[in-house]
């Protein structure tokens, strides 16, 4: 009996602990429905209304971007694209197979719509093919019962109607990739957004984005649609509109024809540019569709570089074209005047070097009009060796070169300009007076862009005001473009009489009976120009080149060939429009870059409504520089008959 007490006192225990337990787990899952059901009901009312309610992202149609007449450069194109869901297709490589007999569709193609298919829901549209021409998409629509689950979805694609004319301007768009996906724009996100990747399309990017707009949607517990509650098309984004002339660009381009070659037309007064070419180019429009890896590989394999900007980023030893900075660096410095003579036996020693003139037999006695018309070296040997390099790269300096210009294009090259410090700290060696010499014909370690050598032209047009170059009317301020202010330029600090000596001579350079680029004047169409041509050795000239004379250019290989430049300004009695061109590996700069240049100047001028002329004004412009050439003429008989003063 005993036992069967203590049983039972044991199990009553047992039972009560067990109806406590329940009692206490009973009570608070009661607490807990109560406190998600009553105390917070409104907060889980809303987290089902958002499930219910997506709001999803609207791309925004890119800014245009236009020339200076507004001609559009890059627009917005209509897109036709195919996509298929994959829930209303029983078979999809049947479906895919019978879509690529009617629109090609590549293999990896094929195996990307398969990945992306197995990764999203069954009901998530996958892009097939996109930017379809109207046959296509027409074709595709009239086969519709043959391809279950393909529809055509309309959207817009970037088109650039100029093809390769300003593609190094302009730059392109592309997919955006993981490393740009920073999570500070949920627009990066969008499977089909493109972005700036290189030219104004990507320094304006922000701007030509515009801002998204949002549609929003009823789903279903799975995420299908339903339908839409509402939508905002967002902000479109700002038109940009460039300096250039498209009418120029494109007369420039074809100028250049297929040499490797770039060339830069910009405003002496406002540094405006006009045109800006870099020849061989590339088709912005292929970026957009997504290169194939056959035109990407013909496009970095190709020895002329389509991919690159010439004309910033291109770094040339500019030649004779930089005999102008070191005149006026003489001129200003004191230690040469103007009708001071240095006599020229084709060569000139230095220690035990000999540096030769271009001309073997040598031009005689030359003073600095006459050295710059006939780009005389052994002159500028003489008065560099008296300047020296330092003051010749502050006068460098101050025209535009060995520093970037801030001109509204990534990849800009700063060129070279070198110094004794330079030298001692970049190589760690010193300075010596025969690398004074080769820099003063400028070669050696001296680099200049083509835009540079156009801003040091119109710096001596202009009588010495610090133009900087700009491509764009307007200015980015927080994603906003404004019109840009009106720009307030300095002066370079030069003397006029330096600068009027230096302008005679590069019109004589043009005009003169002597000028290297006499063959490429413009009198004839009513105009007067002023100019410097340039050759630049890419390589060592051969002692026994030197003395049998035998070095013809067009017998080398191209890439040991001569670089050929050119540089003016027109009107040279009213200076509006400056001009540079360089062509890689061509030769002479008179021969093959003056004429080039001439051609893009005048078709400048004649696209300048102000600028055009009259008969009467013609033969008023022809008489005059007839003039001016007997009086320059004069000068020179009278100069050549006073006795030399040597300059040692």
């Amino acid at each position: 009996m005993q036992k069967d007490s203590d049983r039972s006192r044991v199990f009553t225990r047992r039972v009560v602990l067990l109806a406590g337990g329940k009692t206490l787990l009973v009570s608070a899952l009661a607490a807990r429905m109560y406190y998600l059901q009553v105390m917070e009901a409104d907060k889980y009312s809303t987290l089902a209304e958002e499930n219910r309610i997506n709001l999803r992202l609207l791309p925004p149609p890119r800014g245009p971007i236009v020339d200076r007449f507004g001609v559009p450069l890059a627009v917005n194109s209509q897109n036709f694209r195919a996509q298929v869901i994959a829930e209303h297709t029983r078979d999809l490589e049947r479906t895919l197979g019978t879509f690529s007999r009617l629109v090609p569709l590549s293999s990896y193609d094929h195996q990307r719509v398969v990945k992306e298919i197995g990764r999203r829901r069954s009901f998530v549209a996958v892009t097939v093919r996109e930017n379809l021409s109207w046959e296509e998409m027409a074709l595709v629509q009239v086969n519709a019962p043959d391809l279950p689950g393909v529809t055509i979805d309309e959207g817009l694609t970037r088109q650039y109607p100029y093809g390769a004319l300003a593609s190094h301007l302009l730059g392109y768009v592309a997919a955006v990739s993981e490393e740009e996906m920073t999570g500070d724009d949920p627009l990066l996100e969008l499977p089909d957004f493109r972005i700036g990747k290189a030219g104004i399309e990507k320094v304006y990017d922000l701007a030509l984005r515009g801002k998204s707009g949002t549609s929003r949607v009823e789903v279903n517990a799975v995420g299908r649609m339903i339908r839409e509650l509402r939508r905002d098309e967002g902000e479109p984004g700002h038109e940009v509109r460039l300096t250039l002339d498209m009418r120029l660009q494109a007369h420039a381009t074809q100028r250049l024809g297929d040499n490797s070659a770039a060339a830069v037309v910009i405003d002496v007064h406002t540094g405006e540019v006009l045109a800006m070419a870099s020849t061989p180019a590339y088709d912005p429009n292929a970026f957009t569709r997504g290169l194939t890896n056959t035109e990407w590989r013909d496009l970095t394999s190709n020895p002329r570089a389509p991919l690159r900007n010439k004309a910033i980023a291109g770094q040339y030893a500019p030649g004779s074209t930089f005999k102008m900075v070191v005149a006026l660096a003489a001129l200003e410095s004191g230690v040469v005047r103007p009708d001071q003579t240095v006599y020229c036996p084709g060569h000139m020693t230095l220690g035990n070097h000999r540096f030769h003139c271009w001309r073997r037999g040598g031009h005689g006695h030359m003073n600095v009009t006459t050295a710059i018309e006939q780009s005389c070296d052994v002159y500028f040997y003489e008065i560099s060796r008296r300047v020296g390099v330092d003051r010749i790269a502050a006068m460098a300096q101050s025209m535009g070169l060995g520093h970037a210009l801030g001109l509204e294009l990534p990849g800009e090259a700063t060129g070279l300009i070198p110094t004794k410090a330079w030298k001692s700290a970049t190589l760690g060696q010193p300075w010596v007076q025969g690398e004074t010499l080769v820099a003063s014909i400028g070669q050696g370690y001296v680099l200049a862009t083509p835009l540079q050598l156009a801003v040091m032209t119109a710096r001596i047009a202009n009588d010495g005001i610090a133009v900087t170059p700009t491509l764009c009317r307007q200015t980015d301020v927080d994603g906003r473009l404004v019109p840009r202010p009106a720009p307030q330029f300095e002066h370079v600090g030069l003397s006029k009489a330096s600068l009027a000596l230096v302008k005679n001579a590069m019109w004589r350079v043009v005009n003169g009976d002597r000028g290297t680029a006499r063959g490429s004047a413009i009198a004839d169409e009513g105009w007067s120009m002023a100019g410097k041509t340039g050759t630049s050795q890419v390589r060592r000239i051969s002692l026994r080149e030197r003395e049998t004379g035998v070095r013809k250019n067009e017998d080398l290989p191209w890439e040991f060939r001569d670089h050929a430049l050119f540089v003016c300004y027109a009107p040279s009695d009213a200076p509006r429009y400056a001009v540079a061109v360089i062509v890689e590996h061509a030769g002479g700069g008179s021969r093959h870059a003056a004429p080039i240049a001439r051609d893009i100047m005048l078709e400048t001028l004649r696209l300048d409504p102000s600028r055009r002329r009259t008969e009467e004004e013609i033969a008023a412009i022809r008489e005059p520089q007839v003039r001016a050439q007997e009086d320059t003429d004069s000068v020179a008989a009278s100069l050549a008959a006073m006795p030399i003063e040597p300059m040692n």
